[in-house]
């Protein structure tokens, strides 16, 4: 009997909605339903020809760089001399199928019921009864799309499984879960719309089964499942999401991964990371190497980065500056983006968050500052990220390394409520650089964390590179606020001023 191996717990996979009957028959026809499915597509190499770039799937990739194994034999699933790394594929859909059950198509509450009664079968097959192994018995959760509600569901309504169940569960991982429902010409889906379950994703209905009310839909309410331990993989492509031949995209709208919009996409205080796929389909968020290497890192990496901006400096431009001196009424908004990659990643981006891809961070300035230009006392702080990091996965010296696009943009300016256009130079940024981080954790329980600014000098340069830790810090002006906190300033010649918090903290 292999032993149960922390971080390697068993994966349930968990598909998405099906909404006809071919739909639903074309998938309890595949043994993996969609995990198996990989991507093809087109990059250009350094040498400025084309070629091919291959995802073979989150399955194989699963089974190639982690040892995973699926449950077949023979023909069929295995039910005992299971082995704890491996990947099971919650068939829920199969009652719905004339040929595996009885035609009907579940409900939300009956296929998180039977997920919960999955996870103490697979208890039971890989543990029998050893006591430490029960014990220690856990599993992660990967979901798409309704998956995750699924998942949710299974977590959050005390009706559909035990405690002991729901205690079973250690990580959630959601590929383009609708969170917080699905809207369609910004109006969510109707309770009255039965027709194929799509009022599945009416929050009146979602907050039945998810045991919260229905204008929090997107939240764990009072379930004890701790929302970091909850992922949201958000899609950013409206374009390529080819479903109902292109309408869905139509009707959904920009903002959107062409089903979901980007605003319903997540669980209020999960982390979250933002990649350009699509719902699904050839450009899809689940067959991407962003979506594994997001997937991966959260169940197995062991540090966790989160950063947040706070800005103390939003300057004017001359005339408008000297508008606001004389007392016409200004109102601007910016737009904030932030992309982080690790160190080696040469075909993607753990998130990216840019105005190219409809997702940046948009922020008022009455957010930041009064009419006098003084920092508001109640400012909101702009959360740009939170990444997690694998130091196995380090290639080269002894420590983590990733780094983050930053950039700072302003969207425009009205005087006196007029916009004002005429000197408006499209693509001028406040502030633009790419912040390469190093960082090692201490024999004290903190981290050592240093960093260059890679627009100025390489990145692997010795000079001006700053020790964020212990008095060196204090010396050269950083504002190291824990052992795993660092207050990392930002500048630019136009007067742009704020501060990056960075928070290190170790992760299971």
């Amino acid at each position: 009997m292999e032993r149960i191996e922390r971080p390697y717990f068993p994966i349930i996979y968990v598909r998405g909605y099906a909404m006809t009957r071919d739909e639903i028959v074309e998938t309890t026809s595949t043994p993996f339903m969609g995990l198996e499915a990989g991507s093809t597509k087109m990059r250009q190499a350094q040498d400025g020809s084309i070629v091919k770039f291959v995802f073979e799937s989150p399955l194989v990739r699963l089974m190639k760089d982690y040892d995973y194994r699926d449950v077949y034999e023979f023909g069929a699933e295995r039910r005992d001399r299971i082995s704890p790394r491996c990947i099971v594929i919650h068939r829920y859909y199969d009652p719905a199928d004339p040929a595996f059950g009885d035609g009907r198509t579940p409900s939300i509450i009956d296929a998180a019921t039977a997920l919960g009664k999955r996870i103490e079968q697979l208890r039971d097959s890989i543990c029998g009864n050893n006591a430490t192994m029960r014990k220690d018995f856990r599993v992660y959760l990967v979901a798409h799309s309704m998956g995750g509600l699924i998942c949710r569901c299974l977590l959050q309504n005390p009706d559909v499984a035990s405690a002991e169940v729901r205690a079973m569960v250690d990580k959630a991982f959601t590929y383009a879960t609708p969170h917080n429902g699905i809207e369609v010409g910004g109006i969510n889906l109707p309770n009255l719309l039965s027709i194929n379950d799509m009022n599945n994703f009416n929050r009146t209905n979602m907050g039945k089964y998810l045991k919260v009310p229905k204008d929090k839909v997107n939240t764990l309410g009072t379930s004890g499942f701790p929302p970091e331990r909850l992922f949201c993989l958000i899609g950013t492509n409206s374009r390529d999401y080819a479903a109902a031949h292109g309408l869905s995209s139509f009707a959904v709208g920009a903002l959107s991964d062409g089903l979901v919009r980007i605003a319903n996409a997540y669980v209020e205080g999960s982390p979250r990371a933002f990649v350009n796929r699509s719902h699904s389909g050839y450009f899809g968020i689940v067959n991407s190497e962003e979506g594994y290497q997001n997937l991966v890192r959260f169940l197995f990496g062991d540090t966790c980065a989160t950063a947040q901006l706070d800005i103390n400096a939003l300057p004017f431009p001359p005339e408008i500056e000297a508008a606001r001196k004389r007392g016409k009424k200004i109102e601007s908004s910016y737009y904030i983006e932030a992309t982080v990659a690790p160190r080696g990643a040469y075909t993607y981006e753990l998130t990216s968050r840019t105005q190219a891809n409809q997702c940046a961070i948009r922020r008022e300035y009455g957010d930041i500052f009064d009419a006098q230009g003084k920092l508001l006392k109640d400012k909101r702080s702009t959360v740009l990220f939170s990444v997690f990091l694998d130091s196995s996965k380090i290639l080269a010296g002894s420590e983590i390394a990733f780094s983050i696009d930053l950039a700072v943009s302003n969207a425009g300016y009205q005087v006196d409520g007029a916009l004002f256009l005429k000197n408006h130079i499209p693509g001028e940024y406040l502030f633009r650089n790419t912040l390469v981080v190093f960082a090692k954790p201490d024999d004290a329980g903190g981290w050592r964390l240093r960093y260059v600014w890679s627009d100025d000098q390489w990145a692997g340069g010795p000079k001006n590179e700053a020790e964020l830790a212990g008095a060196r810090s204090k010396a050269i002006g950083i504002n190291q606020q824990a052992p795993n906190v660092f207050g990392i300033p930002l500048q630019s010649a136009k007067g742009f001023s704020a501060e990056l918090k960075l928070s290190l903290s170790a992760w299971r």
